[in-house]
């Protein structure tokens, strides 16, 4: 099981926060960092100092890591056309040697749409866009050098693109849809996905997500492998006192944080990864809601990290 910090800077976080929490990562021993795609905070808090953008900071923090891989939880479709966003993530990626993972997903957060000036259509039309932004993407990666890529869909035309840049693997960054749903989702994740992740939810239906895929797969003819992951909210603590204290900051309580999450001691958080395992899981994304709290990071490295 591979563990990845993940996390929501427009909760509140300026980039040299997300910095430390990078180094920290790749110090500590975690797989990857990833970090939300939103423009607008969601609830009742300062979000202050206000949004930092996803790939401008992945940029620059692919040439402060070395080892961790970098990515998103889900870069949202309708906030880029495709074309200048298969440069930028080829970018970052050659600017890491190759260690980007793409995420991407319709956008669903209405309220951060109209704050910014940045078109919400219909959800079916969410998903159109998406699979075209999917096959345009992916296609722009992988023309060989020297050729071009035209594209004629129903939102998005290409014309003789050259296909530039390349990013550091031939076939592009591993891509992760994720999501719930029980028909487009699954069918995008086995034509599309190198990787499918199930966000925030109890092991049982995190297992029925899976099969979903799994059956699509089967369906679509597909043979390279699926690497099947999970998101959680972890809250963790050596005892109950440190566990609740953790929980006030997030605002989140303890009972329903157990519950729903990954919230308890060192030894409750290993077990409950043993579940998600069971099911197949071969990654794990910590959503780490307090960002000054590193360490919260250090405890998960070495009492949790260290027994997987």
């Amino acid at each position: 099981m591979r563990l990845r910090i993940f996390t929501e800077p427009q909760q509140g976080a300026s980039y040299e926060t997300l910095l430390s929490v990078a180094k920290a990562t790749e110090d500590l021993g975690f797989d990857a960092f990833f970090r939300s795609d939103h423009y607008l905070k969601m609830g009742d808090v300062p979000g202050l100092p206000g949004p930092t953008d996803a790939w401008i900071t992945l940029g620059a923090l692919a040439r402060e890591t070395s080892r961790i891989r970098l990515g998103t939880l889900v870069t949202a479709a309708t906030f880029r056309l495709p074309g200048p966003l298969a440069v930028a993530v080829a970018q970052v990626d050659r600017m890491s040697a190759g260690r980007v993972d793409f995420g991407i997903g319709t956008g669903w957060f209405e309220e951060e749409h109209t704050a910014y000036g940045i078109p919400f259509p219909s959800l079916n039309e969410r998903f159109e866009r998406l699979e075209e932004q999917l096959e345009v993407i992916t296609g722009l990666w992988r023309t060989p050098d020297g050729e071009t890529f035209s594209f004629d869909g129903e939102h998005y035309r290409l014309a003789d693109s050259p296909a530039l840049p390349k990013p550091a693997r031939p076939d592009g960054p591993p891509v992760l849809i994720g999501g719930v749903g029980a028909k487009r989702t699954p069918r995008l994740a086995a034509r599309y996905a190198d990787e499918y992740n199930v966000p925030f939810t109890m092991p049982d239906d995190t297992g029925a997500a899976f099969d979903r895929v799994r059956a699509a797969c089967r369906d679509a003819g597909r043979t390279r492998p699926m690497v099947y992951s999970a998101a959680q909210v972890v809250c963790c603590g050596r005892d109950e006192a440190e566990i609740k204290r953790r929980a006030d900051v997030i605002g989140r309580d303890v009972d329903e944080l157990r519950e729903s999450g990954l919230a308890g001691t060192p030894a409750e958080l290993v077990d409950k990864i043993g579940r998600f395992a069971e099911l197949g899981a071969e990654c794990l994304y910590l959503q780490v809601l307090d960002l000054d709290d590193l360490g919260h990071l250090e405890l998960l490295a070495i009492e949790v990290l260290s027994k997987l």
